[in-house]
């Protein structure tokens, strides 16, 4: 249902404009002020208001003004409406963002295909707001063998509609898996809207999927369109399905069957058009003897299934990761050349990433960060938990040390030695230097020669 905000100051008009417009099935608030519809509209989302350009308190074209400068991804549609009309007028309201402009007396059958364009106009603005957060494209990033069949599994189940059920640890990439289906699939000029299940408290994930009418949710707006309708078109991305509660389970079930649903508090049903692409980082099947999961919903959603790789899986991607993520964020602080040296990238290809891409991601960040006028990023540069986990790892097969040389022992020795005295004195090399009997010029002399930094 549209939501309408007529603004006049004739009580006549008002009431006239909104039984008409209810039986034709819009939702109606009315004002008689320009500072009471101003205060509306920064409680609620309207689709169109019709604004009357003389009002009491404010010259209705300061207040659409007003309106078109509001921060909100949700600013209405403006029709001004006036028993004064004049060109001048009309000319100047256009320019400052109105939709049109209609002359009292209003003509029925003209308002109504105005607000229907109106309507229109608004949904096409919406879409492309969605389209232009989504210009950068899902790009599945890895020369691995498995994310080469993952690319190959997405570039031929992506042109159909088959739900899709991604798996993997958190941080994998499930979600950029998703947005690339999106971005091959027919659907790819419609809106991708996506809802992390897990983040959205029991009482208020019903209406985070469906929305809501006429004020079901105390103390929020009067009407709030849920993921499935925002959706409609497009692709639906729900993450961490498995935290779903069996009620919700139950009523997103009807959803895929019928391609409809109820918005909590509304009378009637919202038909959409919705691809479903889910994803977990749980065994649905073990939750489904548990009973914490529903089976039928389970087959529904698991028709074409996917398993993303954790990052340790595939750490000969890592140099490839790191090169996209240098490159973003280079560009984002205003450093586009910086790289990382190969010694460094094997130390990171030792880690064992239990965050997988995503704690790669924030670690390049992270060590750009921190290392403003360095443009080649070293081993020495990496934070000390990735360099002494991976300096242990690089050393340890099967809980048994394998070294070269004695030199070699004895510098991963001293080096893991010296990162938990660091460690233990937080980072404090004078401190660490006493309890190593150690001098502080000898110490820096020592972390130089075996890489250690206490940058982070």
């Amino acid at each position: 249902m549209n939501h309408v905000l007529i603004v006049d100051d004739e009580a006549e008009i008002r009431e006239s404009l909104e039984s008409i417009l209810r039986e034709e099935d819009y939702l109606v608030t009315t004002a008689a002020t320009a500072g009471e519809a101003l205060e509306l509209l920064r409680d609620a989302a309207y689709d169109v208001v019709l604004l009357d350009i003389w009002l009491p308190d404010r010259d209705g074209l300061d207040t659409l003004t007003e309106i078109r400068q509001m921060e909100s991804a949700n600013v209405p549609e403006v029709v001004i409406i006036s028993g004064h009309g004049t060109i001048e007028a009309a000319v100047r309201a256009t320019k400052l963002g109105a939709y049109d402009f209609l002359e009292k007396p209003l003509s029925l059958d003209r308002t109504l295909i105005v607000l229907k364009n109106a309507m229109k106009a608004r949904q096409m603005r919406e879409d492309n707001q969605e389209f232009s957060r989504q210009l950068t494209k899902g790009t599945v990033t890895g020369n691995s063998v498995p994310m080469k069949a993952l690319r190959q599994q997405i570039k031929l189940m992506a042109p159909t509609n088959g739900r899709v059920l991604i798996y993997g640890e958190s941080g994998a990439g499930k979600e950029l898996v998703g947005r690339a289906m999106h971005a091959e699939s027919l659907r790819k000029d419609r809106p991708f809207v996506e809802l992390n299940c897990a983040a959205i408290p029991e009482d208020y994930i019903e209406s985070e999927l469906f929305g809501y009418r006429h004020g079901a949710v105390p103390g929020g707006p009067t009407e709030k369109r849920g993921t499935f309708e925002r959706a409609d078109g497009g692709t639906l991305f729900l993450d961490e399905v498995g935290d779903m509660s069996l009620k919700t389970q139950a009523k997103v079930l009807r959803a895929l069957d019928e391609q409809r649903f109820l918005p909590v508090g509304a009378s009637h049903p919202v038909h959409v058009d919705v691809r479903v692409i889910a994803a977990t980082n749980k065994d649905l099947e073990e939750e489904i003897a548990r009973g914490n999961f529903r089976e039928d919903l389970f087959y529904r959603l698991n028709v074409i299934p996917f398993f993303v790789p954790p990052l340790r899986d595939r750490k000969e991607d890592i140099p490839l990761l790191v090169k996209e993520f240098l490159q973003q964020f280079g560009a984002e602080y205003g450093r586009p050349h910086v790289e990382m040296t190969d010694d460094a990238l094997a130390a990171l290809k030792q880690y064992h990433w239990p965050g997988n891409v995503r704690e790669l991601r924030n670690l390049v960040e992270r060590v750009l960060i921190l290392n403003p006028k360095t443009q080649r990023l070293e081993r020495k540069h990496l934070p000390m938990l990735v360099y002494r986990d991976s300096a242990r790892d690089a050393n340890k097969n099967n809980g048994r040390e394998e070294f070269t040389s004695l030199l070699q022992a004895r510098e991963a020795y001293e080096r893991d030695y010296i990162l938990k005295k660091l460690d233990e004195f937080h980072g404090n090399v004078s401190r660490a230097a006493e309890g190593l009997g150690l001098e502080r010029s000898h110490l820096y002399r020592k972390m130089k020669a075996l890489g250690v930094s206490v940058k982070e």
